[in-house]
């Protein structure tokens, strides 16, 4: 079941692009872990830049939700240092709000939403999450910087 939904998924994904997310099987293991990229959404600090995620699928998918981290660094309230997102779509219930139906193309939407839309009030990264609440301009002049050095091609 998991090679057949993979497969579909990332068929709808390739014949119907979306636009600043990019997805792909990583030649040595279509099934089990896939390469994405998203670019930095308008009016962000993350606006065009180029971020890699690792998308690892476990034996259970889509029952249970894949593993998904930023392989390229960024300055986020919900993306700490190693990449780990907080996000409850990618957790199982009852911590989080992982279902079947939601699939790759969702997951990756909503990691894009999240650079549009940072949660300070459920961060990974405290110092940063007060930084977005208390002093928004040093944040957003913090991720610029680090996406300028890190995400760009």
């Amino acid at each position: 079941m998991q090679r057949q939904r993979i497969t579909k998924e990332l068929e709808k994904i390739t014949n119907n692009p979306l636009t600043g997310i990019w997805l792909s099987p990583k030649e040595d293991d279509k099934f089990n872990f896939l390469q994405a990229q998203i670019i930095g959404p308008e009016n962000t600090p993350y606006h065009n830049g180029v971020f890699n995620l690792e998308v690892h699928i476990p034996e259970k998918y889509p029952f249970a939700p894949p593993s998904i981290k930023f392989v390229t660094r960024i300055y986020h309230p919900n993306i700490d240092d190693n990449g780990r997102i907080c996000l409850d779509l990618i957790k199982m219930p009852p911590a989080g709000n992982w279902r079947p139906t939601i699939g790759l193309q969702g997951l990756l939407i909503a990691i894009r939403m999240l650079l549009e839309s940072p949660n300070p009030d459920d961060p990974l990264m405290g110092e940063i999450a007060q930084e977005y609440k208390h002093n928004y301009s040093e944040f957003f002049k913090k991720a610029q910087m680090l996406t300028e050095q890190y995400a760009k091609n």
